[in-house]
């Protein structure tokens, strides 16, 4: 569950929206190997995942909120929960990686580049950036607090302390490009385990040994460490063209929220969603988490917006500015 592709550029600047296909993929053909769930007996489940999904189902139909979608401007377009496509299933994604595995053994291929390499760049350079930016931060308070003398700028940021979590990672590449920025504590998912054999070949092979890559579901995760960064590129848009995509997003922002740890970062890259879209659906989430009549100086919003990428090419059309991919990054209370 990586991503999905980008099409041809045309002059139309509104989000993409993957194909509608009629021959929708059945869960019941995933394969034997991806649904083995190897990691389970490594990682303690906090919540059985029956009462996950019940849980959301209830959390959707008492929601008093639209969901994303209804904040898009082109109403020409049919909401996003209307449209489903292959690219929602696992078996679709089983079937494309062991393709690009054949590939890769027998030609050397990297396999297909989410977004295209220039963007996975800017996102792993963009979110360095972040990253450095609130370590300064911390380190400034630091001093601040223990009335140090000393310079705090003089300290060098160190990378290291960042853990790092790549849901959906695919062929691992977006994690390969925060490695050159100076991560070194990685972790890539996927719940498809033919990925996660193509990342891991692809890592040995480009000198990647130290990335730590496992089978596992984001909807229903295994997982119980919490991660400084965790990045999403393309996973929500997947998940959201499944036929329960409302159901499964409402899954995600579960599981997410705690993944991250506090005071860490959460960087979404979608062709699916506006960045505007995003904003909406955290604050859907915040509002679900929030207790009544809360106190928000004592209960401050779970994720709040952070920044968004500035420099991805923008089209002009029907006098709207836009851009086929987003990026943005929401910080953890």
């Amino acid at each position: 569950m990586a991503g999905t592709r980008l099409p041809p550029e045309d002059n139309d600047i509104s989000q993409v929206r993957l194909p509608v296909t009629a021959d929708l993929i059945s869960d019941d053909d995933r394969s034997v190997a991806a649904d083995s769930w190897s990691i389970k007996s490594d990682y303690g489940s906090t919540l059985d995942d029956d009462q996950r999904h019940a849980d959301a189902s209830e959390a959707l139909a008492a929601a008093p909120y639209r969901t994303a979608s209804d904040y898009s401007s082109d109403k020409e377009e049919p909401d996003a929960e209307t449209i489903t496509s292959m690219l929602g299933f696992q078996s679709y994604w089983d079937s494309a990686y062991a393709d690009e595995l054949t590939n890769f053994r027998e030609h050397g291929h990297t396999g297909e580049v989410w977004f295209g390499a220039d963007v996975m760049e800017v996102v792993a350079s963009w979110t360095k950036g972040l990253c450095v930016d609130l370590s300064q931060k911390e380190l400034q308070n630091h001093h601040e607090n223990d009335n140090s003398d000393l310079d705090k700028q003089g300290k060098k940021i160190d990378l290291a302390d960042w853990s790092v979590l790549d849901v959906g990672t695919g062929n691992g590449l977006l994690l390969q490009e925060l490695a050159k920025q100076g991560f070194s504590d990685l972790t890539g998912t996927d719940y498809s385990e033919g990925a996660i054999d193509l990342a891991q070949s692809l890592a040995d092979r480009d000198g990647f040994a130290t990335i730590k890559l496992l089978v596992d579901d984001i909807l229903e995760t295994k997982l119980d460490k919490k991660f400084r960064l965790v990045t999403d590129k393309g996973t929500l848009d997947a998940i959201g063209l499944h036929p329960d995509g409302p159901i499964k997003r409402i899954m995600y922002w579960e599981s997410i929220s705690r993944l991250v740890a506090p005071g860490g970062l959460l960087v979404i890259t979608s062709c699916n969603h506006t960045r505007d879209e995003l904003v909406q659906e955290v604050e859907n989430f915040n509002q679900r988490k929030a207790p009544e009549e809360s106190d928000i100086s004592r209960n401050p919003p779970i994720f709040s917006y952070l920044d968004h990428i500035r420099s991805y090419p923008t089209f002009m059309f029907g006098g709207s500015v836009g851009s086929r991919v987003a990026t943005v990054a929401f910080l953890r209370s």
